[in-house]
């Protein structure tokens, strides 16, 4: 066998349809991602009973909506790296044990400094969860379908944190504030035995870490080949160097999309986080009760996964930023009428949920977008790089959040404030270039069979 012959993973999977092994790496991920979506936004549906539980200020929440978000920024810059060199099911799994029992101790907790403690070590398995999951169906989607998938994967956070509005106003009308803590902690145990079975490792990570062919020819027999256990495969993508791999996001023509997607990542969560973590108090505050502030604060969310899939296909259609940066816009214009005009119940709840469309579905977009932005040895950094740099948007606004609604006049000023980022998301992403360097050489070959029939042929 010589290089000639060997199966170029990405070109192979590109070539195919998608199969039924595909489709169900597809569903597993998006369980994870709404279980991961539950638990990020469940502090926020449970803010007002807390308040009145522990009798503290808005001010003195602030830190214990922010502490989760630090743990979620450190968690996703920690597992990037850890994933591109030992894996990205390894890590993802791992990431989920440690969000849900944390999850369980933060219900037991007494004191705030208990509670935002406990929230910050939830965080830390909550942000190596997305990153991973998104770059995992990245690596096995083909090319053509990969904006639709990735967001339709993506959907499963809107989907969580949606349905946790639901769950939790079913829980807060018969239980305590803690009993939505304890749903979002034994559900990712019950499952996690199922992830770790069912679930692959990706083929091209494997490829990239010189993992024996035997493995990646199994593992690609899944989704419809034949490859003997011998089979030369390789990546045909430029070599570069396995550490450092942080540095690698500044170098070869990276660094104008890295920062490009950092700022847009960071405002769209800003805006997220803000209403996960603030609405139900904002609407509590203009009268609504609090089933009401919890419902409605769940149609925020719940539109993502609708304006995620039109998202995602459109991006697999035309120019994928401009249809990310004109769905952020969309949102702006969605804010600033809620900021402007006094809406009913109804129409308010119609109106955030088309902000939620529009928000949510640019940012789940940019799932999409940036996996494909990196080659496979740096993706998964490039990813949760993402993630953490941008969670300082989240952090900003969970911790801030009391602040800002002190500084605004008003419980329905606060979307004016939040239209300003949602706008500039919308510039950041225009700037973004997709880096030309990025372009196929020399390919790579994985395992010790491949490495020696590599040799013989220099």
């Amino acid at each position: 066998m010589s290089l000639s012959t060997g199966v170029d993973v990405k070109a192979w999977i590109d070539a195919r349809p998608i199969s039924r092994f595909q489709w169900k790496i597809l569903f597993l991920c998006f369980v994870i991602i709404m279980l991961d979506g539950y638990d990020a936004a469940v502090m926020g549906f449970i803010a007002p009973a807390l308040l009145e539980d522990w009798g503290i200020s808005r001010a003195a929440l602030g830190p214990i909506l922010g502490a989760a978000m630090f743990g979620v920024a450190l968690g996703a810059l920690i597992a990037g790296p850890m994933a591109d060199r030992y894996g990205r099911k390894r890590i993802l799994l791992a990431s989920v044990a440690l969000f849900a029992v944390f999850s369980l101790a933060a219900a037991l907790a007494q004191t705030p400094t208990q509670l935002a403690l406990l929230r910050f070590l939830t965080g830390l398995g909550l942000g190596a969860v997305m990153p991973n999951c998104v770059t995992l169906v990245a690596e096995y989607m083909p090319e053509r379908r990969k904006g639709l998938m990735i967001t339709l994967m993506y959907s499963g956070f809107n989907v969580g944190s949606g349905l946790g509005g639901f769950i939790a106003a079913a829980l807060l009308s018969h239980y305590s504030w803690h009993s939505a803590l304890i749903f979002g902690g034994a559900l990712p145990l019950l499952v996690l035995p199922f992830m770790m079975v069912m679930l692959p490792e990706s083929a091209m990570n494997m490829v990239a870490r010189r993992v024996p062919t035997a493995d990646i020819a199994r593992v690609l027999n899944r989704l419809g080949g034949q490859f003997a256990a011998n089979t030369l495969f390789t990546l045909s993508t430029p070599e570069i160097s396995r550490h450092a791999k942080v540095i690698q996001l500044f170098r070869g023509g990276y660094a104008r999309g890295t920062v490009a997607l950092w700022l847009t990542y960071f405002m769209g969560l800003f805006v997220i986080y803000l209403l996960n973590g603030w609405l139900p108090t904002i609407l509590r505050s203009g009268g609504l009760s609090l089933q009401q502030a919890a419902i409605i604060t769940g149609l925020f969310q719940l539109g993502g996964p609708l304006g995620g899939i039109l998202v995602g296909y459109l991006m697999d259609r035309t120019s994928a930023k401009v249809v990310i940066a004109a769905t952020y816009f969309l949102g702006c214009l969605c804010l600033l009428s809620q900021g402007l005009m006094d809406f009913g119940s109804a129409a308010l709840s119609v109106l955030i949920f088309i902000s939620g469309m529009c928000i949510n579905g640019a940012q789940n977009g940019l799932q999409a977008y940036s996996p494909a932005y990196y080659q496979t040895e740096i993706r998964a950094t490039g990813v949760s790089w993402m993630h953490g740099i941008g969670r300082t948007g989240a952090i900003l606004s969970s911790t801030l959040g009391g602040v800002i609604m002190l500084a605004v006049p008003g419980h329905s000023s606060i979307f004016l404030v939040l239209a300003l980022p949602a706008c500039l998301a919308a510039g950041c992403i225009l700037l973004h270039r997709m880096n030309s360097r990025n372009v196929a050489q020399a390919p790579r070959v994985a395992g010790d069979v491949a490495l020696s029939q590599t040799a013989s042929h220099r």
